[in-house]
């Protein structure tokens, strides 16, 4: 908002030389100077930028003296008069103007005269827009009614104190001055034209809109050039912030360009942008009102203005009005971060949620012709300030009210800048062909290397000891000499020889390291990769700020690269702190795409010696796009890494040259591991899997599974398996729980018996390594006192298939190549074998489930042959074929315990029994019971495809025993029971159906075995 002043003339002052200093807030003016004068007239506009309606527009007459008397003369520049406005007032005028009106200045109460006033002043206010033409209308009038004595005046004392103001404002507004312009309108004109040559003599009442030159000229309108000099300033002082990550929302825009960041920035941020005016006119958006970029104090400073607008009515919806706080989070000449909350209180519930839009620049790589791009992020999030059972549909009508309007701000950006597809970015080969193909040995380096003082002196020497023993004759033999032995004559003889050999010594191992270092030199080097599949290129560029132990010698550097248990060595670069490389390393291909490189720089001390580390690092493909990968600076950890400040310059590409082929060979190999069909998931499911963790787009979804996360309360949600990671989502009520790690990180995997708090459902525990996946710790049950993090999940649909799955893809990823070769030789003997659907697993029945004995019955049959029912053999299958049960599948019993046998079913009900035809799995324990011989059969059974079948189990047991009524005859009693794992308010109803059914249908069963049984014994 702008305050503009117009500053007509001034009528009886005290003093004849004079100016005005103005000031609002902490900006201020001055005007010129104006001498021999007590009725002064300027005919000056000024303009500040306010704030604050409570701030008070000030303004001070001062005393002017071209020769004081001294240094401390205090009457040059004396404070005279003073009038005080506030800008409240002038809020509440009419079209927020305040026409020409005369306020009386009053001297400082430290100057003491027995009159109060110095003067009056005749002034214009407006926070509308300029006033000049108003003013000039007001100022005719004022002029014509002082010649005809016809004028009244108008007086307005603006004291400091409210009650001043007040009544001021009301006296101002009784006089109603304005109403006396439009009566004597017709004399304004004739008076008008009369003084129009005189004002154009007069170079001082020329009209003049330009600022003061006093020392802070801060009041002027908000301009390109001083934003431009803001970030300038907000990038000079160097804060080191990291680009923040998207918002959970999802990315509404996505988009590359050929222009520069900064210029981008520019264009979407700087105040009278043009695209945002294209922008507003297509939009239909009005009332807009951008305010000034300023400075927000804190504990980091940032540049923020507030944007409001009026949005135009849709087919739904009405108008609304919004207001944009925009933040700066990140602005350093290259990559921008700007933070928009978005608050809409005039929708409905509009008071309840504000929107977050979070634009992010980042440079998005040469192009194939040389030119710099930028690369746009747009994404969204809602935030409610309170709870809201309209959450739903407001979170779906803000997605695609975004989802229009972005598609609007897309179509319009791309028409000023050209969009950069992926044929336009700089692809592998072009950015590799700039690096060097072949190595070949360098004098130059030879020079450097050998050109110190060490190898020059030894060199001296050496030769002045040659000409030394030509230049002498032959010596006498004298001591212990004989013929063949020259001893030194002298301990000045001695030491020299001895040095002469120590840097000899010196020299030689110079020598044999630099041709070991050269022999080493691209050992590795443009190696190609070999087979189809995922391709890992690593391009070496250079590398800055190397340093060793000991920072008076420098390093012979090369660098070992290692990913899913391959290395590939870089040359050795000699003497140098900072070596140039540019040299490419290829991976050979493999049939899952890997996760991470590990990255180690060595110093080179011989083919034999151990070499010393400078630093490390470890690059995970997941959190960093394509872009960033193909020109990625990576800083080196370590104590001499961290502290010199290490980095490495890389350009990474991970391509799969065998396409969708690939990720079908994975995924036919992952079914013989995991015993069931896995299908390439849908490309809309797969992109918001990318979307929920923000992945990078060659991640797939291999398959997903309902269960619940065991911490303090258990949480119910999603569990994500791809070839790289295992994920957990959840949204309990607009609280959303999401992490992810690496398979590699899994230490190991293992089974806990179900128990109470976890439903009667087992546990599959999984164990990170040490340090690892640290990202996720707040979805960790425990971390133990070795650092390692425990995540509890329980409550699969079929835990068995989930367990199955996620311990297949784990081996897959960890074990070494010749055991998974093992493993795959197993599968192959194991294809005739029959596979279930899915199960439930293996875990013990709850023994406080609260079970209903619904059927017993005496069965003229003995129990061995009712346990026939149970064995898998032709009795079972054609009882249960008869009884509805389709595809009847079996396993043999197993032994889990002392006297305790397990196995598995799976079938599908048909029509006749279930109108949903679910499929269903089924696990079964047996015991005998010692006293009689007879036997206990616990069931539980997990139904699929019925409505809430993840809320329940069902569970049997059957209790055989001998009958006391008569001989060879047994009596059978059966237990029902529902376990509920989730609650739903259809729970009593659905358990008695569940009951009744089941308890129909196994009398009906006990029927069929009874008549098989019998007829089998006639026949």
């Amino acid at each position: 908002m702008r305050l503009y002043v117009y500053l007509l003339e001034g009528r009886d002052w005290a003093i004849k030389d004079s100016y005005l200093k103005l000031q609002v807030g902490k900006f201020k003016s001055k005007t010129r100077v104006l001498k021999n004068t007590k009725n002064p007239f300027w005919n000056e506009e000024f303009v500040f930028r306010v704030h604050d309606l409570e701030d008070e527009f000030v303004l001070s007459m001062y005393h002017h003296e071209d020769h004081p008397s001294g240094f401390f003369n205090g009457s040059a520049g004396d404070l005279v008069g003073r009038v005080k406005i506030p800008v409240w007032t002038v809020a509440n005028e009419e079209n927020q103007i305040l026409p020409p009106t005369w306020f009386s200045l009053e001297r400082p109460k430290s100057v003491k005269s027995v009159d109060k006033d110095c003067g009056k002043l005749l002034l214009s206010l407006s926070l509308h827009g300029k006033v000049q033409d108003i003013s000039t209308d007001h100022l005719s009038y004022v002029h014509s009614s002082a010649e005809n004595n016809n004028f009244k005046e108008w007086e307005g004392t603006f004291a400091s104190s409210h009650n001043s103001h007040l009544s001021t404002a009301l006296s101002r507004k009784i006089l109603d001055g304005k109403q006396l312009i439009k009566a004597m309108a017709g004399r304004l004109e004739k008076f008008f034209n009369k003084k129009e040559e005189t004002s154009k003599k007069d170079d001082s009442s020329e009209p003049s809109t330009t600022m003061s030159d006093y020392e802070d000229q801060m009041e002027e309108p908000p301009s390109y050039s001083s934003f431009k000099g803001s970030i300038e300033l907000m990038q000079s002082r160097n804060e080191e912030r990291e680009m923040p990550e998207n918002l959970q929302g999802g990315v509404l825009l996505d988009q590359t360009y050929m222009t520069l960041p900064n210029d981008l920035n520019m264009a979407l941020f700087s105040p009278d942008s043009e695209f945002v005016k294209d922008l507003v006119e297509l939009q239909g958006t009005t009332d807009i009102q951008e305010g000034p970029w300023t400075w927000k104090s804190g504990d980091t400073s940032c540049l923020t203005r507030v944007v409001t607008y009026t949005k135009s009515a849709k087919k739904l919806v009405k108008s609304v009005k919004a207001t944009e706080e925009q933040i700066y989070v990140k602005a350093n000449g290259e990559e921008f971060a700007v933070l928009v909350n978005v608050s809409t209180p005039d929708v409905p519930y509009g008071n309840t949620f504000k929107v977050e839009l979070l634009y992010k620049i980042m440079p998005g790589g040469e192009l194939s012709s040389g030119e710099e791009s930028a690369h746009l992020v747009v994404s969204w999030a809602i935030n409610f300030n309170q709870s809201t059972m309209m959450k739903g549909m407001i979170e779906g009508g803000a997605r695609q009210g975004l989802k229009e309007s972005f598609e609007q701000f897309s179509s319009l950006l791309s028409k000023k800048y050209k969009v950069i597809t992926a044929g336009d970015m700089s692809d592998k080969d072009h950015m590799l062909a700039t690096l060097q193909t072949e190595q070949q040995f360098d004098w130059g380096l030879a020079i450097q290397y050998f050109w110190n003082f060490r190898v020059i002196t030894t060199l001296f020497m050496l030769l002045y000891v040659l000409v030394h023993i030509i230049l002498c004759g032959r010596s006498k033999l004298q001591g212990l000499e004989f013929p063949g032995l020259d001893l030194p004559d002298s301990i000045g003889e001695i030491v020299t020889c001895g040095l002469l050999v120590f840097e000899l010594e010196r020299v030689y191992n110079m020598i044999s390291h630099f041709v070991e270092a050269s022999l080493r030199r691209g050992s590795d080097h443009g190696v190609k990769a070999q087979g189809d599949g995922w391709v890992l290129t690593v391009a070496l560029i250079e590398g800055v700020n190397l340093n060793s132990l000991n920072p008076t010698e420098l390093v012979d550097p090369y660098v070992v690269f290692t990913c899913n248990g391959k290395t590939r060595t870089s040359s050795v670069k000699l003497q140098t702190l900072d070596p140039q490389w540019n040299e490419i390393l290829e991976f050979d291909a493999e049939g899952e795409p890997p996760s991470t490189l590990d990255v180690e720089v060595f110093d080179f001390d011989g083919p034999f010696d151990q070499s010393s580390s400078l630093g490390h690092a470890e690059i995970n493909f997941l959190k960093h796009a394509s872009t960033e990968l193909a020109d990625l600076w990576v800083p080196l950890e370590g104590k001499i890494a961290q502290s010199s400040q290490s980095k490495l310059h890389l350009r990474i590409f991970l391509d799969n040259n065998n396409g969708v082929e690939t990720i079908r060979d994975y995924l036919a190999k992952m079914e013989k591991e995991v015993g069931k069909k896995l299908d390439i998931r849908s490309p809309h499911r797969n992109s918001i899997f990318q979307k929920i963790f923000v992945l990078p787009p060659e991640e797939f979804l291999i398959s997903d599974f309902s269960c619940s996360l065991k911490r303090k309360m258990p949480l119910q949600g999603r569990l994500f398996l791809s070839a790289r990671i295992v994920g957990f989502y959840a949204n309990l009520f607009g609280h959303k729980t999401k992490f992810f790690f690496l398979w590699e990180d899994i230490e190991d995997i293992h089974v806990l018996p179900p128990s109470l708090s976890t439903v009667g459902s087992p546990l599959l525990v999984i164990i990170l390594h040490k340090s690892r996946g640290l990202d996720a710790r707040h979805g960790a049950k425990i971390l133990d006192e070795e650092g390692r993090l425990h995540f509890y999940f329980h409550s699969f649909v079929s835990f068995n298939v989930a367990s199955r799955t996620i311990m297949a893809l784990w081996r897959t990823r960890t074990l070494e190549p010749d055991q998974k070769a093992h493993i795959a030789e197993e599968q192959l003997d194991d294809e005739g074998k029959p596979v279930l659907h899915e199960d439930t697993g293996s875990y013990l029945v709850v023994d406080d489930v609260n079970m209903s004995n619904v059927y017993s019955v005496e069965l003229p049959i003995s129990i061995k042959s009712l346990m026939g029912i149970f064995d898998g053999g032709e009795l079972e299958h054609r009882v249960m074929s008869k009884s509805g049960c389709l595809n009847y599948v079996t396993t043999a019993w197993e032994s889990v315990a002392s006297d305790v046998y397990e196995r598995r079913i799976s079938y599908r009900f048909s029509r006749r029994v279930s109108t949903f035809g679910g499929e269903v799995s089924c696990t079964q324990q047996k015991y005998p019971i010692l006293t009689d011989g007879g036997w206990v059969v616990h069931e539980i059974m997990t139904l699929h495809d019925v409505p809430f079948s993840d809320h329940f189990r069902v569970q049997f047991r059957y209790q055989i025993e001998k009958s006391t009524l008569a001989l060879n005859s047994c009596k059978c009693d059966i237990y029902v029971g529902v376990t509920w794992l989730k609650n739903t308010k259809f729970e009593q109803r659905m358990t008695r159906n569940i009951i009744g059914k089941f308890t129909h249908r196994l009398e009906e069963i006990l029927q069929l075995v009874e008549k098989e049984i019998l007829l089998a014994t006639q026949l």
